[in-house]
């Protein structure tokens, strides 16, 4: 599998409820223009609230950051900034940052040690996911540990729901700003294809 991007699907109704409070204020500043002296820690705070303070996203269908490769998350976030990917409860945070701003993301999450999502786990899923990553040469991308490289995501210990999600937008071609290398190998992969292979590689 060769992703360049996060899934651009939405989170819930009830997930974009749950964190609006919290990041509508930086979402103001950043749109007065008042972000750009944002410190570090201040922006690493936005983030938190929906991705989780330790870079390890609690909330369902929200991605996890830590321990993504630096490259991926530099991507993602000037991709989303030049509007080429589109999220809307990322636009107002990202749209006035500035490119050192956004490397000092990049590295602040890609040191972050990953985690399990504490999702429940399908054995026997897992299983079927191993002999699927083989199949599809996931690791020819994402490394055999999954772990990511460059403009490729760690996918190891990523949240399944997410997961899921981001698969299904590749292989629908409804991820915008994505690589269609990934469309290419996963397109005709059933759901519960890509199920198996969430639970897998949650599990790396």
């Amino acid at each position: 599998m060769k992703p360049s991007g996060f899934n651009r699907a939405r989170p819930s109704a009830s997930v974009l409820a749950a964190v609006t409070m919290s990041i509508m204020s930086a979402a103001l500043s950043c749109g007065s223009g008042i972000a750009q002296t944002m410190t570090l820690q201040e922006r690493v705070k936005t983030c938190a609230a929906c991705h989780g303070e330790d870079g390890n996203s609690k909330l369902p269908n929200v991605p996890s950051l830590a321990g993504q490769p630096e490259f991926f998350v530099l991507n993602q976030l000037f991709l989303m900034r030049e509007g080429v990917r589109r999220i809307e409860a990322m636009d107002g945070i990202v749209k006035n940052m500035k490119d050192d701003e956004l490397q000092a993301l990049a590295v602040y999450f890609s040191k972050l040690p990953p985690k399990a999502s504490g999702e429940k786990i399908n054995p026997e899923l897992v299983k079927q996911g191993e002999a699927l990553a083989a199949k599809m040469r996931c690791a020819s991308c994402h490394l055999p540990t999954l772990a990511g490289q460059e403009q490729m995501p760690r996918l190891a210990r990523q949240r399944i729901d997410y997961m899921i999600d981001a698969m299904k937008a590749f292989r629908d071609n409804k991820r915008s700003g994505a690589d269609t290398a990934m469309t290419a190998v996963i397109v005709g992969a059933s759901d519960a294809d890509l199920t198996a292979l969430a639970h897998f590689a949650s599990q790396r």
